[in-house]
């Protein structure tokens, strides 16, 4: 028997208006690169014998995946909560925000907040459900923020908070 796992906490359900439209135009896309796996699966079960046709193995597996995703798709989409108002009080972080921090070495570091299906590490969007976003939560500029983190509390200064219009 497998090793029990309890469920995974829920996920926020906010996203921002680019990131909605983003899942939206993945789910789309699957749709049509869905058709055409199925075409390349017929061909490659019309071969024959199926146990040892790697062309058919990979095509099957690539179809779960597609499959997969799409199911996810199907089932978050309806679910999420765009968000396109602006903060009563921009000075203070909240979602859409983008912040920048300063660390006790001085180094400055900036981030936007954004819903779970849509956070990026390489543009610097975070999860509002991360530890660093829910420290930052409600904080203003100059205001000092401490994270607890695996590797020790790590120490920020909030120097700036901006939001972007949603056009």
């Amino acid at each position: 028997m497998g090793r029990y796992r309890p469920p995974a906490a829920p996920k926020s359900p906010y996203i921002t208006r680019q990131g909605y439209d983003s899942l939206s135009q993945e789910q789309n896309d699957l749709w049509k690169k869905r058709k055409e796996v199925v075409k390349a699966l017929a061909a490659a079960a019309a071969e024959g014998d199926r146990s040892e046709n790697a062309e058919y193995i990979y095509r099957k597996k690539q179809l779960r995946e597609i499959d997969r995703r799409i199911r996810y798709l199907q089932k978050r989409l309806p679910d999420l909560k765009v968000v396109e108002t602006l903060p009563d009080n921009p000075a203070q972080i909240f979602f859409g925000a983008q912040v920048t921090l300063e660390n006790d070495d001085g180094e400055e570091i900036q981030y936007r907040i954004v819903g779970p299906d849509e956070f990026d590490p390489a543009r610097n969007y975070i999860s509002m459900d991360s530890p660093v976003a829910r420290a930052l939560m409600k904080k203003c500029i100059d205001d000092d923020v401490s994270v607890n983190t695996p590797g020790g509390q790590i120490n920020y200064l909030v120097v700036n908070v901006s939001y972007q219009s949603s056009d």
